[in-house]
């Protein structure tokens, strides 16, 4: 192995300082020696080190407190890196969790292996420091970049739910709508990408409505066309406010389109049938179910049987699919719907 150079690394040595908090590397190798010698090099360029002896023990560290990126060796024993790299990249809480997976193999088909296991980046041993440090330092920032992203989405979700408290009627609206359409994303064996996008639909398909004056939105009467047409803004506005966020990307169709209607009658982009988004139209049925249900400034609430009806009859019109209010509605009758 190299000895660790300084040239290169003193800019980004004085970056990590400067950070409130030091990125964290999981360093897991069950070689006492190549553990402590990659902790040393990082040690020395500002970041925090967690180390691990194995595979469980590097499970149980992450699952703990993920870090911001994780040096794994391919061959131990037990669970080797592989399987752990599986494991990290199956689970939801950590798949964005960087793998660099460092091997003495360091052939084609090892990092083909490597790669289709979820890794992030493949090293060979005996590793250069410089490389490595590059390698980390690349892997780490578009994490804090990830984590930014979503502390944005966080912040969003926070104002979607003030929607909630300036017509006093809709109170838990947001998470009932993210609840349920995650449940029927799942009876639909939607994958995790799809079921991620619903619950944060769920809770950020009226963010436009910040936008609406609370003068419409506080209304107890019927709204005079003029003010519906101001109303139906908030989904052309929600999809604006999420347009420059990444990790709201596959939000956008929900916010824009769930008020289309199959028949084309709809807004704001009179879509139709299938050209409607699959989640945006399992949130507008989700939507009307649960605004039948609850108490609002222009309706009392009704019952369940009354909203599957309602449900049924905008079906044989032609603005929701049958199918998906079937599901739901057999969601419903089956107990399964989420409190």
């Amino acid at each position: 192995m190299h000895d660790m150079s300084s040239a290169g690394t003193s800019v980004a040595a004085s970056e990590l300082r400067t950070r409130v908090r030091p990125p964290t590397v999981l360093v897991v190798d069950d070689d006492a020696a190549i553990r402590h010698l990659f902790e040393r090099w990082l040690l020395t360029e500002g970041y925090s080190v967690v180390t691990a002896a194995d595979g469980d023990e590097a499970l149980e560290v992450v699952r703990r407190q993920p870090p911001d990126a994780v040096l794994l060796d391919v061959a131990m024993p037990r669970v080797d890196g592989l399987e752990v790299c599986r494991q990290i990249k199956r689970d939801g809480a950590t798949r964005l969790v960087p793998v660099i997976l460092v091997s003495a193999v360091d052939d084609l088909a090892a990092r083909i292996e490597g790669f289709t296991a979820g890794a992030d980046e493949f090293l060979g041993k005996p590793a250069d420091a410089t490389e490595l440090l590059t390698r980390v330092g690349a892997v780490v920032r578009v994490k804090r970049y990830t984590d930014d992203l979503d502390s944005a989405a966080s912040i969003i979700t926070t104002l979607a739910t003030m929607i909630e408290s300036r017509d006093g009627h809709s109170d838990g609206h947001c998470h009932r709508m993210a609840n349920y359409a995650s449940a029927l994303g799942r009876r639909l064996d939607l994958d995790a990408d799809d079921l991620q996008a619903l619950r944060r639909g769920g809770m950020l398909h009226d963010i436009g409505m910040l936008a609406i004056p609370e003068s419409v939105i506080k209304k107890s009467g019927p709204l005079d066309p003029h003010e519906f047409d101001i109303v139906k803004t908030h989904t052309t506005v929600g999809d604006a406010l999420c347009e420059n966020l990444r990790s709201l990307q596959a939000v956008r169709p929900i916010v824009r389109h769930h008020h289309e209607r199959r028949d084309g009658s709809g807004y704001p982009d009179h879509l139709s049938g299938d050209e409607i988004p699959l989640l945006a139209q399992i949130i507008s049925i989700i939507d009307v179910y649960d605004a039948v249900t609850t108490r609002r400034a222009y309706q009392p609430s009704k019952s369940v049987g009354e909203a599957v009806s309602v449900l049924r009859t905008e079906a044989e019109k032609g603005w929701r699919s049958p199918e998906l209010v079937e599901e739901f509605v057999t969601l419903i009758t089956e107990g399964k719907l989420p409190a």
